[in-house]
């Protein structure tokens, strides 16, 4: 069997992590089986979608690497195809044209609710043999309605849930298109499922319920049922469901914040899939490892902190190249002109091991790209001791004749500190304090490298004038 899955989200919101995931998965299936992954843009409700929804989605999709074989397709481009399929259907009796009102639909669900019924259709326009029909109403358009069968059971293996059995009695005959002629969801989904051959059916459980009337539609069309495979809900880290209503961030917001798609990724794969207790490994592991046993049976709950730290691992391996590449950006937003100053790979680099998201890189670099810090003498005599000036200024001449090098750095260091008997942090706080007017800052030799000597003497100076 060649391998086809495929993403069909709807164009009507904004994408969170909750909806990458069910890209992600069938992604991976395909990917790991050498077969097709298709992105279908289900875009049959015209008030709700929109462009720039669909821009998001498959910008989202490209940023985390989940490369296409086929699409984007959007539903709207195939109507003239569902039309075709509607026509066979209602021309061999496996749908019928339906023209009971809205209000007498809502008078039929209100009285079985009354009679604590389950809400159903009641078939009184399903043609049957020696059943005579109302009389077709003047001025209704009617819907199309699918002739589910009667009898018997929808039964399907669903990769991730087991054994799943319906009854086809609790099921009525779906409505498949509106009164205006445009098909539904459901319809539409059998039809493209079946014309571009999807073998597994890889999403939320929220589809659970859909599953059912798909499968029963794709037969009647002389189709076999994919493999279905519905992933648990994600929650946030309330407990309850993710959605933008409660709180939940889009694609967008998380490389807005800094996050590195590889992180994401591997964050996403571990929302609900395992492989023994692997918690870091990259796309292509992932990918190697990936199979639909190891999908989790319980919902996944969304964790910002993990995420954040699965951020920081990757920031800190990250080759500071290709970290800075990326890291640019958020240093030009922040003003920072990355080609006038210390070199930003090795800024970079001094910085990688102690940021947790891009921004905290850029925040970090500011240091050694902003101007030379100005004091006023109190700042100076709060933070510089006279005490500690001599072996400041013997400092300055250590580091004039050492070599530019963290380890020619920390020998002048040693020297200045065994000459006054000092301990490290008595004269390294000072020296922060002197550079950078802060006495945070990553290990003092290593700064000085990325510095300059010639700057850091000119700043050092500055505070014994």
């Amino acid at each position: 069997m060649h391998i086809r899955t495929r993403f069909a989200p709807s164009p009507t919101g904004f994408i969170h992590l909750g909806n990458l995931r069910s890209a992600l998965y069938p992604w991976a299936f395909a990917r790991h089986n050498k077969g097709d992954f298709i992105l279908r843009i289900e875009d049959t409700d015209l008030e709700r979608s929109s462009q720039e929804a669909v821009d998001v989605i498959i910008e989202g999709m490209a940023w985390l690497g989940l490369d296409l074989d086929e699409g984007p397709i959007y539903q709207m481009q195939r109507i003239d195809r569902y039309r075709e399929v509607l026509r066979l259907m209602l021309d061999s009796g496996l749908a019928y044209p339906c023209y009971m009102s809205e209000d007498e639909l809502n008078r039929l669900r209100d009285q079985q609710m009354a009679n604590k019924e389950k809400p159903r259709y009641n078939g009184l326009w399903r043609p049957e043999p020696g059943k005579t029909l109302p009389p077709i109403p003047q001025g209704v358009e009617p819907v199309i309605r699918f002739k589910n069968p009667l009898e018997g059971s929808v039964i399907w293996n669903d990769a991730v849930k087991g054994s799943i059995e319906i009854n086809n009695e609790e099921l009525d005959d779906l409505v498949i298109a509106r009164p205006d002629g445009t098909p539904t969801y459901n319809f539409c989904v059998v039809v493209d499922d079946l014309d571009m051959n999807i073998t597994h059916v890889i999403r939320g459980d929220d589809h659970v319920n859909n599953t059912p009337r798909q499968i029963n539609i794709m037969k009647a069309l002389g189709g076999t049922p994919p493999v279905y495979a519905h992933l648990p809900t994600v929650l946030n880290d309330a407990g309850e469901k993710m959605s933008k209503r409660n709180g939940a961030m889009s694609v967008r917001d998380y490389q807005k914040a800094g996050y590195l798609p590889e992180a994401v990724l591997n964050y996403l794969a571990r929302l609900g899939w395992s492989h023994g207790d692997a918690e870091v490994f990259t796309k292509e592991q992932f990918v190697d490892w990936f199979d639909l046993a190891n999908l989790g049976r319980s919902p996944a709950q969304h964790n910002p902190e993990k995420l954040l730290w699965l951020n920081h691992q990757y920031i800190q391996n990250a080759d500071p190249i290709e970290l800075a590449e990326v890291a640019k950006p958020f240093a030009h937003a922040l003003g920072i002109d990355t080609d006038h100053g210390p070199d930003f790979v090795q800024v970079v680099a001094l910085l990688k091991d102690r940021a947790n998201t891009l921004i905290e890189i850029a925040e970090g670099a500011k240091l050694f790209y902003l101007p030379s810090p100005s004091f006023t003498a109190d700042q100076i005599n709060a933070n510089i001791l006279e005490a500690i000036r001599p072996a400041l200024s013997d400092l300055i001449e250590a580091i004039q004749t050492s070599e530019s090098t963290k380890e020619g750095y920390a020998a002048a260091f040693k020297v200045v500190l065994a000459k006054h008997q000092l301990k490290m942090p008595a004269l390294a706080m000072p020296v922060r304090y002197a550079l950078f007017a802060t006495t945070q800052t990553p290990a003092i030799d290593s700064v000085l490298v990325v510095l300059g000597k010639e700057e850091a003497i000119k700043r050092l100076s500055k505070v014994l004038q």
